[in-house]
């Protein structure tokens, strides 16, 4: 098959919905529920026939990734096909919508740190100097020299939230016991601080057996091919619009994950909501129908913290810069990506006096990849928004947050 140009794919014949994204031809379709999104996921599977594709239904719309090794000419025909099954049910493309977050992690020694957060994470290797979620649904992770070297405490961190099983093996495959307030901390070699939380069941009733409460309440089943996802996906769909619930249903060639989102399942005082119970039972009922088993094993959760003196000003930064919406709850300091397909940041009190650490540039810190022909348009609005331009050079453009963390805009081929 004839190889298609990473930086050219977008401006191929008949593929205006379409971008090059961290790598993957991606498109996004807006839909006015998850069942008008479901018409398109159908299609999809007589027209990617063969095309091995990541699809994202949310209660907004449709993300399509074309997730081969290379890409092809074979890719372009696809996305022309999928394209056009998009108009004819009438639904939108919207490739200012696409974006893709990368955590990048500077490392004194890449071969004694990436083990570590290869193990915390459950994910798995991507060449030499990177890490992958297996079901590509939470950032992918990076390595980059830390030079020279800075050992005080990040200002940004991760949480991860997986099984309690998984959870026990990582512990004792990191080789450490858990500290900090919450009992729950894990360190890399460099001193790169994780959560890593023991997520619990949704409940005890048989009839949610398949369910997971790891900040969201999950379950994932696995298939044998894109067509069963669909039947699968088709049917929560249709539950959930009918339930009036947004769920995250992510569709891969070997499996599907239903997601409530971050907290979304819950009630006021933090519990179950009874109409979720009834919708998660019906939702198991039907996997079951179709002779699917869970695999509790596959769930996971990601979300980065950072501390700050000032948290509206960082967080108004974050919230422009990333195109995300505050979470309206009092208690809580998250932002969120408006169609629940890039992680939640949340923001925590850091003591001015501590000022050491406010001056060292952190270990951790965020890329995010955009199209190629929003990038200037993406930068612009973090610097209005309170960044300062700290580096620019070859297709990336690095902003510094009013209190110095960074984020770093990749176009797409870059």
């Amino acid at each position: 098959m004839t190889q298609v140009d990473t930086a050219g794919f977008p401006d191929a014949e008949a593929t205006p919905d379409w971008r090059v994204v961290d790598g993957r031809p991606s498109a996004w379709f807006e839909a006015p529920s998850m069942s008008a999104g479901a018409e398109l996921v159908a299609r999809i599977a007589s027209v990617a026939a063969g095309a091995p594709a990541a699809i994202d239904l949310r209660a907004g719309g449709v993300r399509v990734r074309l997730v081969g090794v290379t890409i092809t000419g074979a890719d372009v025909e696809v996305a022309r096909a999928v394209s056009a099954a998009a108009r004819d049910l009438a639904l939108v493309a919207d490739p200012a919508a696409l974006q893709a977050v990368r955590l990048v992690i500077d490392a004194s020694d890449r071969t004694a740190v990436l083990p570590f957060w290869r193990t915390v994470l459950g994910y798995g290797a991507d060449g030499e100097a990177a890490l992958v979620d297996p079901l590509g649904r939470w950032p992918g992770v990076s390595f980059a020299p830390q030079e020279p070297r800075r050992p005080l405490r990040n200002r940004m961190h991760v949480d991860v939230v997986r099984v309690a099983e998984s959870v026990t093996a990582a512990r004792e495959a990191a080789g450490q016991a858990p500290h900090g307030p919450f009992g729950l901390a894990l360190a890399d070699p460099d001193g790169n601080v994780v959560d890593l939380v023991p997520g619990g069941n949704l409940g005890d009733r048989p009839e949610t057996s398949d369910w997971r409460a790891i900040f969201g309440a999950m379950t994932h089943y696995r298939t044998d091919s894109l067509a069963q996802g669909i039947a699968l996906a088709t049917t929560v769909a249709t539950l959930a619009d009918e339930a009036g619930e947004p769920l995250l249903v992510d569709l891969r060639p070997d499996g599907v994950t239903i997601d409530s989102g971050k907290d979304q399942f819950e009630d006021a005082d933090g519990g179950t909501r009874e109409a979720f119970v009834e919708l998660a039972a019906a939702i198991q009922a039907a996997a079951r129908g179709l002779g699917l088993s869970a695999a509790p094993e596959q769930l996971g959760f990601v979300q980065y913290g950072i501390d700050a003196v000032d948290i509206p000003a960082t967080r108004a930064f974050w919230t422009a810069a990333l195109g995300y919406r505050l979470d309206p709850r009092a208690h809580l300091t998250d932002i969120y990506d408006p169609r629940r397909l890039n992680p939640v940041l949340f923001f925590q009190d850091l003591d001015a006096a501590d000022t050491e650490r406010r001056r060292q540039r952190d270990r951790l810190h965020l890329e995010v990849f955009v199209p190629h022909d929003q990038a200037a348009a993406r930068v612009a609005t973090a610097v209005t928004a309170g960044g300062r331009m700290v580096g620019e050079q070859d297709g990336r453009w690095t902003v510094a947050d009013p209190e110095g963390n960074e984020l770093t805009f990749r176009a797409d081929g870059s």
